[in-house]
């Protein structure tokens, strides 16, 4: 691939309005942005998508700007590099730091696509023009006002996030208000195994999944609930990789797989996980970080593989930024989004916007 920089930028992009769960809220997002170069100066992007503080996963965005400067840039033999998904194996020495190891890979991938001349979405096998997508509904969010223009931009499913033991009244109210929008929770694991009943009796809710009740990593419970409710269980944060999810579909933890690359180490990760759910016929879908139109541009790749049936959470660029950092800015047009054909992730860096939110840079040099 005839790698000659990397280039690392951290950033900070102010939110519209703050995206609130039941681990915090977040008023401004803080970011990686990853510009890999050839020798003849075609560049390709990747982002690492971690938070400030470690409320989803053990990385944080600190943690993994050492990780990337101080250890695996140096790590890696460039000159030998000749394919994206070669990184993985040179990097698989070194223990989790998923989301790091994620935005230097994806930065390959837009790179050798360009380099190809074909779009990341083809090279990967996507076989979809347009992606289905959903929608995040947050604690804050006003339901009447946020619901009525996610209704007129067509999203095709609503995740909601919600407070423990008061899901009931609120999914009560979206339900009146969605016109028949399949719905699902977003359990970011804070149930335990005394509220088996409790999630039980949402059944009769007829929810479209529940994401991610327990703990990550406790397929135990997850089976236990699942073998008792009909609705569909869907497992997010604990899918690290694809050895996780053969253990989750080994043992029936789950009817529905959450895919994120960012989350299970990169794209080629992504898509042996996505190729293990088609040949066990369990659906899947591509899932959200609150991310940069960087990273959205390669959901959508991701997305556009045969097996993601289910609308990802893949929002248009005004869901939460006044300004995104690409060109065009990702839109959502009858609940869809169209799959770039343009070269690598098929969308302009916006690089003036991109100077201006950088609050530290690194060049690595092989």
């Amino acid at each position: 691939m005839n790698v000659e920089s990397v280039t690392l930028r951290r950033i900070r992009m102010p939110l519209k309005k703050p995206f609130v769960t039941h681990a915090g809220s977040v008023k401004e997002r803080e970011l990686i942005i990853i510009e890999t170069a050839d020798c003849e100066g075609t560049t390709g992007y990747g982002e690492v998508t971690a938070f400030s503080t470690p409320f989803y996963t053990a990385e944080t965005i600190t943690t993994a700007w050492h990780m990337l400067t101080d250890i695996f840039l140096p790590a890696v033999h460039w000159a030998d590099i000749s394919h994206p998904k070669e990184l993985p194996d040179r990097l698989s020495g070194f223990q989790g730091n998923q989301m790091a190891k994620a935005g230097l890979e994806a930065s390959l991938w837009d790179l050798y696509a360009k380099q190809k001349n074909v779009s990341l979405s083809k090279l990967i096998g996507g076989t979809r023009e347009a992606v289905e997508t959903g929608v995040v509904i947050s604690l804050t969010d006003d339901l009447e006002d946020v619901l009525e223009g996610y209704l007129q931009e067509g999203y095709q499913r609503f995740k909601v996030k919600v407070n423990k033991y008061d899901e009931k009244k609120m999914l009560l109210k979206i339900q009146e208000l969605s016109q028949g929008i399949p719905l699902m929770i977003d359990g970011n694991g804070v149930y335990q195994q005394e509220d088996l009943s409790h999630l039980k009796a949402l059944d009769e809710l007829h929810l479209q999944m529940i994401e991610q009740p327990f703990r990550p990593g406790d397929f135990y419970l997850h089976q236990t609930l699942q073998k008792e409710m009909d609705t569909p269980v869907c497992l997010d944060e604990s899918i690290s990789s694809y050895d996780d999810a053969f253990q989750a579909l080994s043992m029936d933890s789950c009817r529905i797989i959450n895919i994120k690359a960012s989350r299970v180490g990169g794209l080629s990760e992504a898509i042996a996980i996505h190729d293990l759910c088609v040949e066990s016929n369990v659906p899947v879908w591509c899932g959200g970080m609150v991310e940069s139109g960087i990273s959205r541009a390669h959901n959508i790749a991701l997305a556009s593989l045969p097996g993601f049936s289910i609308p990802g959470d893949i929002s248009s660029s005004s869901r939460f930024w006044e300004r995104d950092l690409i060109q065009p800015e990702v839109f959502v047009e009858k609940g869809s989004i169209a799959v770039p054909e343009k070269p690598g992730i098929g969308f302009n860096i916006d690089y003036e916007y991109l100077d201006y939110i950088t609050t530290e840079s690194f060049t690595f040099h092989k």
